[in-house]
């Protein structure tokens, strides 16, 4: 199946690629880490999931935060089951291409995640990251209860203000409740690990992001994206 137009705009479910019901294979262990790519994970783990462009480099900066057990990659926020790499992104699946975080809650936490999330995108572009441009790419915060949730809003109006301070424009990023999640093809676990040189297309977004910085009066949720 060859697409040759991508769409910037979600499908409907109902145009959604039909998608199939056999699962992608899984590797059983993470390559830098050694620990496995699927559950059920040890106490005092929790998950979290995030889209920040290609998830090869979304990936490599998550398992570099302090506390994480293990990552792995795959596709989020869309309709079609089970898509392959090529389907995502041709735009007709509706998916996210993601990094999922087992992190655990005595070595770290929620918001050093936030912290990697913000600083290492541009969370202002939409349906792109730089060159790469397609729903795929959108910026997205997939939250897993709603202590993530609460967490993930605060952290957006935060860093709102520090973006706008800075003279950024408007966060496009959505926050929304984690739905089905899809493993992406082996080759694309772990890729920067396997592959050093490899494609990665993030960097310091230019402004950091402060977990204790003071939310002004102004800044209210009903002027940011509520998905």
């Amino acid at each position: 199946m060859s697409f040759d137009r991508v769409s910037l705009e979600i499908p409907s479910p109902q145009a959604a690629l039909p998608g199939r019901s056999e699962s992608t294979p899984v590797p059983e262990t993470h390559l830098v880490f050694g620990t496995p790519l699927q559950g059920p994970w040890p106490d005092r783990t929790r998950l979290a999931t995030f889209g920040m462009g290609c998830f090869w480099g979304t990936e490599k900066f998550m398992w570099q935060a302090p506390g994480v057990y293990s990552t792995f990659v795959g596709y989020a926020g869309g309709h079609t089951p089970n898509p392959t790499y090529d389907e995502v992104c041709s735009g007709r699946t509706g998916h996210n291409e993601v990094a999922v975080v087992v992190y655990d809650l005595d070595q770290g936490s929620y918001e050093d995640l936030l912290k990697v999330f913000w600083e290492n995108h541009d969370p202002t572009q939409g349906m792109r990251q730089g060159n790469d441009i397609g729903t795929q790419y959108r910026s997205a915060i997939y939250t897993h209860d709603d202590e993530q949730r609460e967490a993930a809003l605060r952290s957006r109006e935060r860093y709102q203000q520090a973006l706008h301070a800075a003279g950024y424009g408007d966060i496009t990023t959505e926050i929304v409740p984690a739905g089905a999640f899809y493993y992406a093809e082996p080759f694309h676990q772990q890729y920067l690990a396997r592959n050093p040189m490899g494609y990665c297309n993030h960097g310091f977004c230019q402004v950091a992001y402060d977990p204790t910085q003071t939310l002004e009066p102004s800044i209210a949720r009903a002027e940011l994206p509520q998905g």
